[in-house]
């Protein structure tokens, strides 16, 4: 019986871990994008990228996750974006660091 209680916990400990990694990628994804949007929109509406995150104007409650998942820099011209955080854990390797060119 204990054997079989412990085989029961290893497999749910495991098939845990698979969705934490899913879900890391799905929010990170998700996160990267909205980041985009907040800062291209404050592009159109401005005519130039924030300075910092801290600038973005129409953002909702929900963007405050998105906003703490990732670090901005303004680039002379453009903005380097970098993805820290999905759900719980690190997301995509392919998301880290994206530069943003305006033309």
């Amino acid at each position: 019986m204990k054997r079989m209680l412990a085989t029961l916990l290893l497999l749910l400990c495991l098939g845990g871990c698979g969705f934490q990694k899913q879900a890391d990628e799905q929010f990170g994804d998700q996160f990267f994008k909205t980041a985009i949007s907040l800062i291209e929109l404050h592009r159109i509406r401005f005519g130039s990228y924030p300075d910092s995150l801290r600038d973005l104007k129409f953002t909702g409650q929900w963007d405050q996750a998105v906003l703490s998942s990732v670090e901005y820099k303004k680039l002379e011209n453009g903005y380097e974006l970098n993805l820290t955080r999905g759900w719980m854990g690190k997301p995509l390797p392919e998301y880290r660091t994206c530069i943003f060119r305006q033309t």
